[in-house]
């Protein structure tokens, strides 16, 4: 990965799952670290994303992925709000330069205000 991209995703302070298109976890950010730590943190590496997930959405992430390779334009799903984190979650293709579909990805974005301060430095 490049060290620029990596970063990017490194300071971000929501997770952030890559999952390959085997559902093998192979990378997280050190926020997704911290999130799934009670599930096994940096040990999740290398497994299954299924193996964490129900039946429901063991089933979810198939059709999704399906979709996601049924068409270069099919790249974005809305999953689910989190009420209690007042966030939406969304899967996100990833495909390269080509437009093949080569991995795919948790996304969060949270609609809690925001409490810092602008440019406070």
């Amino acid at each position: 990965m490049n060290m620029v991209y990596k970063s990017v995703l490194e300071a971000d302070r929501a997770a952030v799952v890559i999952c390959d298109l085997n559902h093998m976890i192979i990378y997280m950010n050190p926020a997704a670290i911290i999130r799934y730590d009670k599930w096994g943190g940096k040990d999740l590496l290398g497994r299954s994303l299924l193996d964490c997930h129900n039946e429901k959405s063991r089933e979810m992430i198939h059709k999704v992925v399906d979709w996601f390779k049924a068409s270069k334009d099919n790249n974005l799903v809305y999953t689910s709000y989190n009420p209690k984190e007042n966030k939406d979650v969304y899967m996100v293709a990833l495909r390269d330069e080509s437009e093949n579909l080569i991995a795919y990805y948790e996304k969060h974005e949270y609609r809690d205000k925001e409490t810092m301060k602008m440019y406070d430095i």
